[in-house]
């Protein structure tokens, strides 16, 4: 990185890095110079690079069965001393949430920040670029919420049974109070600190798009379900992308409480009003219970129309932003300090004991939730 009139720039951001990168590397010509560092300290820079990776997905292990230790101690004990309390949907999720971010997640927190960090650089976003990241998030999360409902259906038709939909499921049970407090208020802030700013600033030395890739991918796998992983990944990808060109958290954050406002809280207040149940009687063929109803539900029908054209209108609008900032090359990565040229990346960000442990564990519970 070099410093020009004050803004930092990248060295090798054009085209050419990799020449650019040997040349600074071997020196002119391709030929070692004395004092430039060899192929050696190449190799245990790398190593180096490894041991990082491998610690960030140790921690995040580690701190992952923390989680599920601490929700097992307290529903196990609430279960033997106050039986009936688990018999609440409400109080129960309580009892399995309340742990995992006054206990669990703390303590992830604190294992990952004994790893060295450096910080985004802090930019400004204007209103404009705001209300479009806005429109592009809801569009790809309802487009690969879609898709990921298609893939889950497949799936089920080809076992013979169904995929749970942990999420409606949860969601269709609880309070909206419920939905309010821990999908609107407490995940969002949680998850954001911890799978953007965590991981972010502990990668982004190695490339911004690095750091983008690792934290939706961890972020995805941590929601233990094909469901939510498909959708969750791209969700992490895009805010992690306003993190590194931000440096920002609160909009990160603020975009992530509008993503479950709507998708949680919203979806499912209109469910609840409307209940789908015009759909068995037109299935019937029951004409007259059918007006009957939707005279009777007209207010809920409508606005859960309403949901479903702004749903559309996401989809489309953000797919058509996506596009136009495409054609403009509004969308780039910036090189890291620490460089991984082509041929180094996987293997040193994925392929280590650490990032193989969590993933291995992740996706071995995605799988034993699609044969449940």
């Amino acid at each position: 990185m070099e410093e020009s009139n004050g803004q930092t720039t990248d060295r090798y951001a054009a085209d050419g890095y990799e020449a650019m990168y040997r040349a600074d590397w071997y020196g002119p010509g391709g030929m070692m110079e004395p004092g430039r560092p060899g192929p050696v300290d190449r190799g245990q820079q790398l190593k180096e690079a490894r041991r990082h990776f491998s610690k960030l997905g140790i921690m995040f292990l580690v701190g992952t069965l923390v989680i599920y230790a601490v929700q097992l101690l307290a529903m196990g004990g609430v279960s033997i001393l106050r039986p009936q309390w688990m018999r609440d949907v409400n109080i129960s999720l309580l009892v399995s949430l309340m742990p995992m971010y006054l206990i669990g997640m703390p303590i992830l927190i604190l294992l990952v920040r004994t790893i060295p960090a450096e910080k985004p650089q802090r930019r400004p976003i204007k209103a404009g670029q705001f209300l479009a990241a806005v429109i592009m998030c809801f569009g790809f999360v309802y487009i690969t919420n879609f898709l990921g409902n298609i893939l889950t259906t497949i799936i089920g038709i080809l076992k013979g049974g169904t995929v749970q939909n942990e999420l409606v499921e949860m969601t269709g049970s609880i309070s909206l109070w419920a939905i309010a407090l821990y999908m609107v208020i407490c995940a969002p802030v949680m998850e954001e600190y911890i799978f953007r700013k965590l991981i972010v600033d502990r990668v982004i030395r190695y490339g911004q798009g690095t750091a983008v890739l690792l934290s939706g991918l961890m972020f995805g796998l941590f929601h233990g379900n094909l469901n939510q992983f498909v959708y969750a990944f791209v969700l992490g990808v895009f805010l992690a992308y306003l993190y590194v060109k931000t440096g920002n958290l609160k909009i990160t954050i603020a975009i992530h409480m509008m993503i479950n406002f709507m998708g949680g809280l919203v979806s499912s207040a209109l469910m609840r009003m409307v209940d789908l149940e015009y759909l068995r009687l037109s299935a019937e063929m029951d004409m007259a219970a059918l007006m009957e109803y939707v005279s009777e539900h007209a207010a809920g029908l409508l606005a859960y129309g309403a949901f479903l054209v702004f749903v559309l209108g996401s989809m489309v609008a953000g797919f058509v932003i996506f596009i136009v900032c495409l054609a403009k090359k509004k969308i780039g990565f910036q090189k890291g300090s620490v460089a991984l040229l082509q041929g180094e990346r996987f293997r040193t960000v994925f392929w280590n004991p650490g990032m193989v442990f969590y993933c291995i564990f992740w996706i071995g519970m995605i799988v034993y939730q699609l044969l449940m």
